[in-house]
């Protein structure tokens, strides 16, 4: 990675001194089959650059990382690559006016993810090629200027192996051998997209008739491999994509502007997906080979529609350098959520938000790498480890509170007027605030300060004063970390709920009001009766902690499922799940509640959501001689959910995954084993191939099925999906010498690719082998700063966080962290903050296993 950098002054000089007028890219991807000719297998790829210097006779240099440069020419004059390029620059001298620079590289497939990723399929041996670059990785592809602020229109040409088809950001048509691209708008180069290979396409088309009688016609078109093309509901997908250009168009009120709308399903994809104009990018997940619950089509919906904000917030109107990325992540976010609810099916995406999406952000927001959601990014590898909670789940929710606080109609307003001001353009924080000042009226210099540009989670609280069983006074309290002491101003609702005769926990006042300072009294409550709870971000408006008084929480720990309101009920797990985590509530007890109501919550999202929680209950956050007992409680309570639930219901197959998950006992993984053998059977639960491999994770940590057991169940699924399951499979069987052999193929070798990787390291550390595991934290800490400078960030980054020893969850652990970030002052910034968040949860995780001890 080092000498891959740009740092945020380089990027400004350069963009002060250059401007582009456009590019014109080749590349032959002939090469991507057959034999290579060695390693690492590279294509051709010749560019051209034509741009403006405004000091003629000035330096400065482009941006390419490649195995070899063959010819470099500057103004027609050939520069010695040997001289002129460092293996990540080229050096440009006594520029001219107008200058047009042609380089012709061999550049490398990648197996990473990043730039053009090579992808073999195991099942047909079809090659498969596709491009991601954010932030900073088309450099990998073609030579260019790799920074957001230096847009051009681009030309781009592929020749590609016979039968194959090729896609870019513009219409393709092959001519003579060659796809040829129409020419872009300006864009920026990390927005620009390949994608090529023999992968099963469908069309379809949108049309919109605007209000003076012209119509934009947009060609629809939707792509995956061809071993995935059985389970490919391609209509499901133009239905949401017409569904979002409807809304976003009626919203926005400016037309799409990049004439098609391609979306490809891509294999060994690190991202959710990315909003190249007119080529959008997904991780093949989102195609589901099984049986999955509407919270899965409900996430690739709120997907579908945050790259498709993206046109306009990021694409059309881009951000001048990292610090901003906000400015194009948070609306996305917001716009995902936003349009699921207005324009789909998923009315209810809102509650997915508050509860899972918000969950991110408070983990985030709390660590110590939290930062302004207007970053401080001094180069690209800050702006690599950005793209996290903050600028994307925090962002968004303040976005939310600034709807609430300035109105919906002023908001879309000022993005309207921002798209038709900036298009094509580079921005900044002040000129969005100030159009959104223009539409409100209100001065958003205060908010910004507030909410953008200071860090931390406030926490919020009701003190309820009661005489003669009526609320005689009502305050919100409003508290922050000492590290980020910001109070802040709030729009809240805070709604008060009282036990019905039926029994039911319902609301029956509700107020709004603005929160500021430590204090804040909502006098329009005083004189109602007397609440059983009162909950102070009732309908989810800001961005806060929810804090209960003492007789709300009672109230909750009894009658939690006796919430009506499927948004109060998410937003009250989610502030009992960051007591949980603050160790305010010992961990028995949130998995006690989850045990009781859990089989109560009608939505599926907030019902996996509490899943996923209790494993980090039970595994991080349980006193350890407890654990076993918890262990066995989840289990047995989730095999009774399973056989409760209807036949065939989703709520059966959350139950189902769950159950899988938390077995451990010898009755329960032999129910899993009869289960996959077809012995034995639950009325209405088919168990698919995907279901099949979640059963066989477990067996396989627990030493019931054996690598023999594991290679038949890939001869049944002998698909890229299947490879990655075995490839987890076999890292998490219980042995020592399986644990040794992944650890090599992770840190001792890079011949994996990222999935695998990625698959490696969720089969190598199992709650359940502690001990087995426990050699390789001093073997962690050894090979992480050589790892950080030989691989690329994608992989450090994997690596780093995913093999930290999170499970060795004791005060050596802790210490032997400290050790090292004492004795690496000098490393790479970006690999700090990796191990430093690692070791802020394992510090919250040993608070918290303290306070569970206590409950026992």
């Amino acid at each position: 990675m080092p000498g891959e950098n740009l740092s945020r002054d380089e990027a400004r000089e350069r963009a002060a001194l250059l401007s582009v007028e456009g590019y014109d890219v080749s590349l032959d991807l002939r090469s991507a089959v057959g034999d290579a000719d060695g390693e690492p297998r590279t294509f051709r790829s010749v560019t051209t650059i034509r741009f403006r210097c405004n000091e003629p006779g000035a330096s400065s240099f482009a941006d390419l990382i490649a195995p070899s440069v063959t010819a470099v020419s500057l103004n027609g004059k050939d520069l010695d690559p040997s001289e002129v390029f460092d293996g990540a620059r080229i050096a440009l001298e006594d520029l001219a006016a107008e200058n047009e620079l042609v380089v012709d590289a061999q550049c490398a497939y990648s197996r990473t993810g990043e730039g053009l990723h090579r992808f073999v399929d195991p099942e047909d041996g079809e090659v498969y090629l596709y491009t991601q670059y954010e932030p900073a990785d088309s450099r990998r592809v073609f030579a260019n200027f790799e920074q957001p602020d230096l847009k051009a229109p681009f030309r781009f040409e592929v020749r590609a192996p016979e039968g194959w088809t090729a896609w870019s950001n513009g219409a393709g048509e092959l001519t003579d051998g060659v796809w040829k691209f129409a020419e872009t708008k300006p864009i920026s180069t990390y927005i620009t997209c390949v994608v090529a290979g023999p992968y099963h396409y469908v069309t379809d088309s949108y049309s919109r008739t605007f209000a003076d009688g012209t119509t934009l016609e947009i060609p629809l078109g939707a792509m995956c491999r061809k071993g995935l093309a059985p389970h490919f509901d391609a209509d499901d997908v133009f239905l949401v994509t017409k569904q979002g250009l409807d809304f976003f168009h009626e919203n926005f009120d400016y037309p799409y502007p990049f004439g098609k709308y391609d979306q490809a399903f891509v294999p060994e994809y690190n991202l959710g997906a990315m909003e190249n104009p007119g080529l959008v990018t997904f991780r093949e997940e989102y195609i589901f080979r099984g049986k999955v619950t509407q919270a899965s089509y409900e996430a690739r919906a709120n997907v579908i529609l945050h790259e498709m904000a993206h046109m306009w917030f990021g694409d059309l109107v881009t951000m001048a350098w990292w610090d901003d990325l906000w400015l194009k992540e948070s609306f996305a976010d917001f716009m995902g959520t936003f349009g699921n609810v207005g324009a789909t099916r998923f009315k209810d995406a809102w509650i997915t938000f508050a509860n899972r999406r918000k969950a991110w952000a408070y983990r985030a927001d709390q660590l110590p790498s939290t930062h302004p959601i207007t970053a401080d990014i001094r180069d690209l590898q800050d702006a690599k480890l950005n793209f996290d909670g903050i600028t994307y789940a925090k962002g968004a929710s303040v976005l939310k509170q600034l709807v609430a606080y300035v109105g919906q109609d002023a908001f879309l307003e000022g993005a309207r007027r921002y798209f038709k001001r900036h298009a094509y353009g580079n921005t900044r924080l002040g000129d969005l605030l100030s159009v959104l000042g223009e539409t409100s009226g209100r001065d958003m210099t205060a908010w910004s300060r507030s909410w953008l540009q200071t860090a931390g989670v406030n926490a919020l609280t009701p003190q309820v004063l009661l005489a003669d069983s009526r609320v005689a006074e009502l305050a919100v309290l409003q508290e922050a970390a000492e590290s980020h002491p910001e109070l802040r101003p709030h729009r809240v609702a805070v709604g008060l709920y009282r036990l019905t005769e039926g029994g039911a926990l319902e609301r029956y006042a509700r107020v709004e009001t603005d929160v500021e300072g430590p204090r804040t009294v909502v006098a329009d409550l005083a004189g109602a009766e007397a609440p059983d709870l009162v909950l102070v971000n009732d309908d989810d408006l800001t961005y806060c902690k929810i804090r209960f008084d003492a007789a709300s929480l009672d109230t909750l720990l009894e009658h939690l499922g006796d919430l009506t309101d499927p948004l109060a009920r998410a937003l009250c797990w989610s502030a009992l799940w960051n007591m949980t985590r603050d160790a305010l509530l010992p961990a028995r007890d949130f998995i006690a509640l989850v045990l009781r109501f859990a089989s109560r919550e009608s939505d599926i999202g907030v019902l996996q959501m509490l899943h996923a929680w209790t494993h980090t209950a039970l595994d991080r956050y349980a006193a350890p001689d407890w654990r076993e007992t918890g262990g066995a409680l989840l289990a047995e309570g989730a095999l009774r959910q399973l056989r409760a639930a209807d036949a065939g219901s989703e709520h059966q197959l959350a139950w189902a995954r769950f159950f899988a998950s938390t077995a451990s006992a010898e009755p329960d993984l032999a129910l899993l084993k009869d289960l996959l053998d077809g012995t034995a059977s639950i009325e209405g639960l088919e168990v698919d191939q995907e279901l099949r491999w979640a059963f066989l994770g477990p067996l396989a940590a627990h030493g019931v099925a054996d690598e023999s057991v594991i290679a038949a169940e890939l001869a049944r699924d002998d698909t890229a999906s299947g490879k990655r399951h075995q490839v987890r499979c076999l890292a998490a069987r219980p042995s020592a010498a399986v644990k040794a052999q992944a650890w090599a193929q992770v840190v001792e070798s890079d011949t994996l690719s990222n999935a695998l990787v990625e698959a490696t390291i969720a089969g190598f550390d199992q709650p359940s082998q502690r001990e087995l595991t426990a050699p390789y934290a001093e073997k962690y800490f050894a090979a992480i700063d050589r790892l950080w400078q030989e691989r690329s960030i994608q992989i450090g980054m994997d690596i780093v966080s995913g093999l930290f020893p999170a499970l060795q969850d004791r005060p050596g652990t802790l210490a032997a962290t400290d050790a090292w970030l004492a004795a690496h002052e000098d490393a790479a910034p970006a690999l700090r903050r990796l191990v430093l968040e690692a070791r802020d949860d394992l510090a919250r995780a040993l608070r918290a296993q303290e306070r569970d001890a206590q409950a026992g």
